[in-house]
């Protein structure tokens, strides 16, 4: 893994004036290689606290590949090499000070197939912060547990099915799991891989309702090839074509007004 650890003073932003939201992560000339093959081409993007930044663009064009950057996920595929600074409050989360295990408990994420483990609906939530040791007491894990399947809309669904297994529940259902067993450990950041691609309308539906409620208490980013879900659910997106990020607005100025031609064939259904 190559990375750049040193942070230049000009690369990171001053923090903002009370009221605007600051940004919690920044990418600066982030490149991927998979062996000889170049993923990514030098991404700059800044993502700011409190708020869902959607990934758009055709299949293959890097959005997934940036997404597993930001909180290492790139680093249990053999042949991929890094490039550039990704920060978290300002600091690089590729430093060698930094431990990844301890960096995945901030950056959380959720995966495009609903990935219960073979573990009960309350094992499945305990798992993270009995591992990291969040929790001392039963009476703390049990609130834990309460506490996370409430945010993930998921409480009154299963507070009479705690024992049986997670794997049991519905797909839409399995992804709030999901959902709640990654904010069990108090991540400051959500990464979310399509993770509505698998579920019908109604549930669909459900996660988004979700997604606009865990913004007041978390970072989202969300990749997504539903052009419709990203103008519903996000404040910004991000446009990648080909390996390159080719633009980042604010959401609806993406889908009103965009700058590039690239961006305006894509949304238009030119191409992709």
């Amino acid at each position: 893994m190559s990375v750049q650890t040193h942070i230049p003073a000009t690369a990171m932003p001053s923090r903002p004036a009370a009221g605007i939201h600051g940004t919690k992560m920044v990418a600066r000339d982030v490149k991927v290689f998979y062996g000889a093959k170049q993923a990514l081409k030098g991404i700059n993007l800044e993502i700011q606290e409190n708020r869902v930044m959607a990934l758009i663009g055709p299949s293959g064009c890097g959005k997934s590949t940036f997404l597993r950057c930001l909180n290492r996920m790139n680093d249990t595929i053999e042949n991929c090499r890094v490039e550039g600074l990704i920060a978290l409050d300002g600091e690089d989360v590729y430093g060698k000070s930094i431990d990844a295990v301890q960096l995945r408990a901030r950056v959380g994420m959720v995966f495009q197939k609903p990935n219960p483990f073979p573990k009960s609906i309350y094992d499945n939530i305990a798992y993270g912060p009995r591992i990291h040791g969040i929790a001392s007491h039963r009476d703390e894990m049990d609130e834990i547990v309460q506490t996370s399947l409430k945010r993930a809309g998921l409480w009154n669904e299963v507070k009479d099915r705690l024992r049986e297994p997670g794997t049991g529940l519905s797909g839409g259902q399995q992804q709030r799991l999901c959902i709640a067993r990654a904010i069990a450990v108090s991540p400051e950041v959500i990464l979310m891989d399509e993770p509505c691609s698998a579920l019908d309308p109604i549930a669909t539906a459900h996660i988004e309702e979700l997604i606009d409620e865990l913004r007041e208490n978390y970072t989202i980013v969300i990749v997504t090839h539903n052009m419709q879900q990203a103008a519903r659910v996000s404040q910004k997106t991000a446009f990648f074509h080909l390996g390159d990020m080719v633009e980042c607005d604010d959401t609806e100025e993406i889908f009103t007004n965009p700058r590039d031609e690239r961006t305006q064939g894509y949304i238009t259904g030119r191409y992709g």
